[in-house]
């Protein structure tokens, strides 16, 4: 319990009511104030700081989503490069979906064999180096380039098949016929 003085509890309760005497007797009527509009309301109804939490958020995935990026990179192999074929048909925006793609080294030996996916790519990571790489296809004629790959690059080429036959049989069937035709004057 805390005890006060005579004097000093007598000098609180004037006080108090003179403040109470001084409150009712006004005589100016009291204004009454209105909510200012906040300032941090936008048009779309979010406030200020919803719009920083979600930049925020977005910045971070965005750095998120770089580091996977540089990451990705890393792992790859620093002696390897990526080549992706593209196979098309001569006159034709289309792609050449059956098409075998062959990549061989520089003493001809089979490196890989790819077909292309329906929109007529077909991607193979490689060691750096000369590579030739031929697409062929029954219904058109043998493509055949000579390619180098680089470290940590893509190399793309774009292949347009002509029409004929890439098989060497039916290409020389097709010479033969050719030949007796114009010794008889077809």
């Amino acid at each position: 319990m805390i005890t006060v003085h005579p004097a000093t509890r007598d000098a609180i309760r004037s006080h108090i009511h003179s403040m109470a005497k001084a409150t009712l007797t006004t005589s100016t009527p009291p204004t009454r104030k209105t909510a200012p509009v906040p300032r941090s309301r936008l048009v779309a109804g979010l406030s200020l700081s919803h719009i920083q939490a979600i930049v925020g958020t977005l910045a971070g995935l965005a750095s998120i989503i770089g580091v996977v990026f540089s990451l990705l990179q890393v792992a790859r192999p620093a002696n390897t490069g990526e080549l992706v074929t593209i196979v098309q048909a001569a006159g034709s925006p289309g792609s050449v979906t059956g098409a075998t793609i062959e990549v061989l080294n520089t003493q001809d030996a089979l490196v890989a064999t790819l077909t292309p996916d329906s929109t007529g790519r077909a991607t193979q990571e490689l060691k750096e180096g000369v590579y030739v790489v031929r697409v062929s296809h029954p219904r058109y004629a043998a493509e055949a380039r000579r390619i180098q790959v680089l470290p940590r690059q893509t190399t793309e080429i774009r292949t347009i098949l002509r029409a004929g036959s890439s098989s060497p049989v039916e290409r020389a069937v097709n010479n033969g016929v050719s030949a007796v035709k114009k010794a008889l004057r077809f």
